[in-house]
């Protein structure tokens, strides 16, 4: 009796450093769309303007990942099972779709290529639509779940950073319980600088708490068959900028070689711009809501708004009063 209560009993949850390293496999597992794109378990974020291409990028990845094959200018060591959820196409529409990219791969991606046909109308944000999505991913026995776009996800207001860090626990949920790495499609803010990556999609303060890595495309010209993929990773360093070229009777996208180069000096952020963004949002704004709208106006970093929001201070052009920021008058 004591043997087999032994070995029905739960696993430790506290370990020591020893135990771990034990447990540590030998090499770390490959990235699911290497070099780095998409961890295993982790959550990858594609955004971009509207129309520039996302959901077919995505789409094409997926097939990538159900086949085991290297495309779009990525390596895919292994076949995964892949549910895609997808809200924006008709399920038929969304199906052809998928027939004409099929063309270049046969049927390699037939079998671990599923889609959620239901997906619609589920809403992550609530307990009864993660539960819809995490039966699917079971029934898919999914590795790898697409939710495109996110929106269509959830009804929660974008620009309130609490709403968005609500529904980044509800993906954590999800990737937790089904065990799947996750590629969710998100819009962007509607002004960004060339150089944002991470911090170009609606509510990013919220999302980098939670994405492992970003993809963000770009129009690179008025050539609208070319796509300029830009990268942020959280445990790898970024990927130089690359340009793909869409074949318009394949709908697949191929490596069209490295972007461009636009590096352009920044100027100095001066405490006339923090006073002009100040303005811009009203009578008074909190901190955080300062810095991103000067950030947002110079393209500058993080930290030079800070120091630029902190000269503002020391020269008088704003006034710090009760937690909040307002202009002298």
């Amino acid at each position: 009796m004591k043997d087999g209560a032994a070995k029905n009993s739960p696993k430790a949850a506290v370990l020591s450093l020893a135990q771990l390293l034990a447990e540590q496999p030998a090499a770390p597992p490959p990235g699911w769309i290497e070099p780095g794109l998409l961890p295993p378990q982790g959550i990858l974020f594609v955004g971009g303007e509207p129309k520039v291409g996302k959901s077919l990028l995505v789409a094409n990845l997926a097939l990538a990942l159900a086949a085991g094959q290297d495309r779009v200018g990525f390596a895919v060591p292994a076949a995964r099972r892949v549910l895609v959820c997808q809200f924006e196409l008709p399920v038929p529409q969304f199906v052809s779709r998928l027939a004409t990219m099929r063309c270049s791969l046969g049927a390699a991606a037939d079998q671990n290529l599923l889609v959620d046909t239901r997906a619609a109308g589920h809403l992550l944000s609530a307990p009864q639509g993660l539960n819809h999505f995490l039966v699917a991913a079971r029934e898919a026995s999914a590795e790898v779940i697409v939710l495109d776009p996110l929106y269509s996800t959830h009804d929660q207001d974008e620009n309130d950073t609490r709403s968005m860090a609500a529904l980044c626990q509800s993906l954590l949920r999800l990737r937790d319980a089904s065990k799947a790495a996750l590629i969710v499609v998100h819009h962007v803010r509607k002004s960004i600088g060339r150089d944002e990556i991470g911090r170009a999609f609606r509510g990013s303060s919220a999302l980098h708490a939670v994405g492992d890595s970003y993809l963000l495309l770009a129009q690179p010209s008025a050539n609208l068959t070319a796509v300029e993929l830009r990268f942020q990773f959280r445990y790898a360093a970024p990927l130089a900028p690359r340009l793909l070229e869409l074949e318009p009777h394949s709908l697949w996208f191929s490596a069209a070689g490295a972007a461009p180069s636009h590096a352009r000096p920044r100027r100095k952020v001066e405490p006339e711009d923090v006073t002009q963004a100040l303005a811009g949002i009203g009578k008074q704004a909190r901190h955080n809501q300062l810095r991103e709208q000067v950030m947002q106006r110079t393209d500058c970093s993080k930290r030079t708004a800070q120091l630029a929001i902190t000269e503002a201070c020391r020269q008088g052009g704003i006034v710090r009063d009760n937690g909040q920021y307002r202009l002298p008058w």
